[in-house]
């Protein structure tokens, strides 16, 4: 049976692509290259075009023999979302449904759904845990808690089971250096820093230095991708073995400041570059960090690598040598 991965080009999808096809697994790619890279996906077979066209995903249901979907595919900018919402909601939700509809219509029953810490809004505690309340803050949260009820809507009418992983920030590469993060525009922190110390960019500015914590700067929990991919991974099989629907959040429970992020990237590349301060962005919470206990419990899922220096050390590999695609 193949798995189906959608926005298998993509930072996180290409990982969970070069995973599965090491674990010798049949796989199959729908991405509209968008944002995704084909160079990126170093496994199984791409199929481009866009999820909302229903004519291609049946296509590609009728042309492959799926047993599982992991379903990465998705817009992912939170400003963009504010800014642009019509966009978010048209292909996040309208995606989602061609491709739940598709699992109907062909008998899939198991699904991964790449969902995200966003859909709990502003955390009246840390850390995060699953059942804690979900008020998503921005149409990117709100279209993946959609997305989750869509999908336990579906399970009742056509039993498919879902396992919808919720999580911050992703960062890291791949060790080897094959693939990695690379995004245009840029909006995440430690991509941002690790351009300016390859000089990239002139400088780095912190936004907000006045936050209730130990450095006054926000505090996030940040999760390898491969430690990601691995409860993706785990979530799959937790399925396959008949496991029930359920959220997970996938954290390593603790977090690190914008400034430790800062003083990290300094120690593992060597190199200085300049720092400036900036106002508090609108909607910047001080502190998110989402606990993985739940995940490390029924999923038997557990983070490898929990030390900053080592996951920044991946990302600066790939930025170093590479931190782009061609194509």
């Amino acid at each position: 049976m193949t798995i189906l991965i959608t926005g298998g080009a993509g930072y996180i999808g290409s990982h969970c692509v070069k995973a599965l096809v090491e674990q010798g697994a049949d796989v199959a790619v729908i991405d509209n290259l968008s944002t995704g890279f084909q160079e990126a996906v170093t496994g199984g077979r791409l199929y481009v075009g866009d999820l909302r066209d229903r004519a291609f995903v049946h296509g590609v249901f009728a042309r492959e023999t799926i047993g599982a979907v992991v379903h990465f595919a998705a817009f992912s900018q939170v400003g963009e979302s504010v800014k642009d919402p019509g966009k978010y909601y048209g292909n996040n939700i309208g995606g989602a449904a061609v491709l739940l509809d598709e699992m109907a219509a062909s008998g899939v029953k198991n699904l991964v759904f790449s969902s995200t810490a966003a859909v709990y809004g502003e955390p009246e505690k840390t850390p995060i845990v699953e059942n804690d309340p979900t008020l998503p803050t921005n149409p990117y949260g709100e279209t993946k808690l959609a997305i989750e009820h869509m999908a336990a809507c579906f399970e009742r009418a056509y039993g498919i089971r879902c396992c919808a992983l919720r999580y911050f920030n992703v960062a890291g590469a791949s060790p080897d250096g094959s693939i990695g993060e690379a995004h245009d525009p840029e909006t995440h922190l430690i991509p941002l820093v690790l351009q300016a110390a390859l000089g990239a960019r002139d400088s780095i500015t912190i936004f907000g230095e006045d936050y209730p914590t130990p450095d006054g700067t926000c505090i996030r929990d940040y999760v390898h991708v491969c430690d990601l991919i691995d409860g993706h991974l785990k979530a799959l099989a937790y399925l396959e073995q008949g496991g029930k629907s359920d959220a997970f959040n996938l954290g390593i429970g603790h977090g690190f400041s914008v400034r430790e992020i800062i003083e990290a990237v300094k120690r593992v590349t060597g190199r200085e570059f300049p720092v400036r301060s900036g106002a508090r962005r609108a909607g910047d919470p001080s502190i998110l960090i989402a606990s993985g206990e739940k995940a490390r419990r029924v999923l038997g899922w557990k983070p490898k690598h929990t030390e900053i220096d080592g996951i920044i050390a991946d990302a600066w590999r790939w930025h170093k040598n590479k931190g782009h695609y061609s194509a």
